[in-house]
């Protein structure tokens, strides 16, 4: 019986990944529902390689062009995700949530309650909402995957061991495009530069989260929360050529390293093959990379921002929603050249830093609502002091 899929934002990077895989053992798989923001083209096009009749363009102006350009009636198309209890009436067996950004939230939420197993490949829905998420896979009965290389790894290597065993947790860092600079230099980055990660091929946001290191920062309290560590037993690794992904250290002595080539087909492969006798094409063992994995702590003078984590609490709150909104809407106006990158990460360090915010720490997100009403409250307030 072939597996029911779902894919959201399969016009992205990951949902592109993990279309090209599925395409490849077609006789397996039954998309149900395919979606996007505004790339309609590309997501008509994967509709018919898979013969999909249900997609999602969220995005208005998008929506009502392609509604009026389709001729196929046997494709529904909607313009949120309100419309699905009208397209799952049963479980779906797998679904990846792959839409970027805090949007992504709500269409996780949903998405839940309709699928057996999850992959999750959205850095802030699982660090703002990891709360509800956790509730809704519970009372659901979901499973969850995370597919970020290295908390995929962490889970792999996690599998059925308790975590009063763990001793230490090591996620590691490529150290982005200015981990051979001088200090001089950094503060004047420009987002050309900044855009050019030496390792992996990223959109713009993540790319410049690379670049700051907040996205170990965020990499850290994704792990707190999915295996439910306290920060004290979590370290970043610098580690150049981003070969090895992640080091668990047990109590009994034992350490474990997962490595594989930068290539996000594994861990994503993995997630929808798990258990399954099925394999993957990779390179052989480079032992080259393995001689010389020449793993260093992070120079905090370099990447001031991981100090950050010093301040993150160790269970959810809406501190992190104020974090992920702040940091957010100081990429794009450093993306838009309208602050240098030295501002950037001073202004950062200095908003979450504000009295008005300390009192969030305490506070564990009710719903997506409150969460969506602080993220923007924070970007108003953001562009108050950047314009």
């Amino acid at each position: 019986m072939k597996k029911k899929i779902v894919i959201l934002g399969s016009t992205g990077s990951i949902g592109k990944t993990l279309f090209n895989i599925l395409k490849k053992d077609k006789k397996s798989f039954d998309i149900i529902l395919l979606t996007t923001h505004k790339n309609y083209r590309e997501l008509y096009k994967q509709a018919k390689i898979f013969n999909v009749k249900n997609l999602v363009v969220t995005d208005n102006e998008s929506f009502n062009f392609f509604k009026k350009k389709n001729l196929n009636k046997k494709i529904k198309i909607f313009n949120n995700y309100k419309c699905l209890p009208k397209i799952l009436r049963k479980k779906v067996d797998y679904t990846m949530c792959s839409i970027s950004g805090l949007q992504g939230l709500e269409p996780t939420l949903r998405i839940i309650k309709y699928s057996k197993k999850v992959a999750v490949a959205n850095k802030e829905a699982i660090i703002c909402g990891w709360s509800l998420i956790k509730k809704a896979l519970k009372s659901n009965k979901t499973e969850f995957i995370p597919v970020d290389s290295e908390h995929f790894s962490i889970w792999s290597l996690l599998k059925n061991k308790e975590n009063k065993n763990i001793d230490k947790v090591y996620i590691t860092a490529s150290g982005g495009p200015f981990l051979n600079w001088s200090l001089k230099k950094i503060k004047n980055a420009s987002p050309t530069k900044a855009l050019k990660h030496p390792n992996w091929s990223m959109g713009k946001k993540i790319s410049i989260d690379s670049a700051t290191m907040m996205n170990k920062v965020f990499e850290v309290i994704e792990t707190q929360r999915i295996f439910n560590l306290p920060k004290s037993k979590i370290y970043i690794l610098i580690h150049e050529n981003s070969y090895v992904h992640a080091i668990v250290q047990f109590k009994n002595g034992l350490r474990k390293i997962l490595a594989h080539d930068t290539n996000m087909s594994i861990p994503i492969f993995n997630t929808i093959y798990h258990g399954n006798n099925k394999f993957i094409k990779s390179k052989d063992l480079d032992i080259k990379n393995l001689n010389n994995l020449n793993f260093k702590f992070v120079d905090i003078k370099k990447f001031p921002l991981v100090k950050i984590l010093d301040l993150i609490p160790e269970k959810s709150s809406l501190f992190e929603t104020m974090l992920v909104s702040a940091n957010d809407e100081l990429v794009n106006f450093y993306l838009n050249k309208k602050i240098t990158y030295s501002k950037f990460q001073k202004t950062l360090q200095k908003f979450i830093k504000l009295k008005e915010f300390a009192k969030l720490k305490k506070k564990k997100p009710r719903n997506i609502t409150e969460i969506y009403a602080l993220n923007e409250l924070v970007r108003l307030k953001i562009k108050k002091l950047c314009i």
